[in-house]
C-alpha cells in the first residue's frame, strides 16, 4: 500500500514564514513537519510515498530527494496551482497505482504519534468491498473546530444532524480506494467534501477515534506551541538537523 502526503498548500495563516519557506518545511522539534510523517510512515512499513507539491515545491524535492536516507522511494506530484485535496490526488492517480486501490493519505501539516500500521487491516477490509469507500481517522474537537466534522457511530461517519453533538473532527488522516476518483480528470481543481458527504451517505465511510497526541499546525503561534513541546521532551535542535 502506497501513502500520500499532501504538500502543495501555501499556507497563508502561517505567513510571513510561509513567503520563503512552504509550510511543510517548517520545523518543530528540531525537524521538518513533514519529515516527522515520512519518520513514522517509514517506521508503520510504508517504502512508497507520494508528496504532491505546489507553492515554493522544488524546495520540498531538493530537501527531501527521493527518500532513500529516510528508508522510503518518494515520487512527486508537482501542481502548477494547488488543485485541492481531491484534485492533488487525481492528479498523483498514476504515482498512487500500482499497489492496490486503497492507500493511505495524511496532511503533511499535522504532528501525531498515531501508528500508520493499525490502518493495515482498515485497508484490507476496504479492499475486498465491491464499493469504493473510505476510512477516517477522527479526533476530539480542538479549541478551533468545536463543532466538529462528522458523528462516529459503531464505526460508521455520520452526519445525522440528531447526532450533532457526538460529531468528531476528521484528522487529516484516511484511507481512500482510488476508483472514487475515476470520473476526475488530472489537473482538476477539486476539494474532498463532496466525496466525504457521499460516501457517508451510501454507507461506505468507516472511522475510528484517536485520542493520543494530534496537532494540526496551522498558525505560528501553534507551531512555536509544538516546538517547544518537542523539544523539551529531548528532540534535537533545528541546527543538528542534517538536511541539504
Amino acid at each position: 500500500m502506497k501513502a500520500m502526503i499532501f504538500a502543495a498548500g501555501r499556507g497563508d495563516r502561517m505567513r510571513p514564514l510561509t513567503d520563503t519557506t512552504p509550510k511543510p518545511l517548517l520545523c518543530a522539534g528540531g525537524k521538518p513537519l513533514i519529515v516527522w510523517q515520512i519518520e513514522q510512515l517509514a517506521a508503520a512499513g510504508f517504502e512508497r510515498i507520494v508528496i504532491n507539491h505546489a507553492w515554493l515545491g522544488q524546495q520540498i524535492e531538493d530537501t527531501l530527494g527521493d527518500g532513500r536516507r529516510f528508508g522510503v522511494r518518494i515520487d512527486y506530484s508537482a501542481e502548477s496551482e494547488a488543485l485541492e485535496t481531491a484534485g492533488g490526488i487525481a492528479h498523483a492517480r498514476e504515482l498512487l497505482s500500482g499497489e492496490g486501490d486503497i492507500f493511505l493519505a495524511v496532511s503533511g501539516d499535522i504532528h501525531t504519534d498515531y501508528d500508520y500500521a493499525r490502518l493495515r487491516r482498515h485497508a484490507e477490509r476496504l479492499g475486498e468491498r465491491a464499493e469504493p469507500g473510505m476510512h477516517l481517522v477522527m479526533v476530539p474537537n480542538p479549541p478551533f473546530h468545536p463543532e466538529g466534522d462528522f458523528a462516529l457511530c459503531d464505526g460508521r461517519l455520520s452526519l445525522d444532524p440528531a447526532l450533532a453533538s457526538q460529531r468528531l473532527t476528521f484528522g487529516n488522516i484516511g484511507l481512500y480506494d482510488l476508483r472514487l476518483f475515476d470520473a476526475m480528470a488530472p489537473g482538476t481543481r477539486q476539494a474532498m467534501t463532496p466525496f466525504y458527504h457521499a460516501s457517508i451517505a451510501a454507507g461506505t465511510a468507516s472511522g475510528e477515534c484517536w485520542r493520543g497526541a494530534w496537532d494540526n499546525i496551522g498558525t505560528p503561534a501553534q507551531l512555536a506551541a509544538l516546538d517547544r513541546r518537542l523539544s523539551a521532551a529531548g528532540n534535537p535542535s533545528p541546527a543538528a538537523l542534517e538536511l541539504p
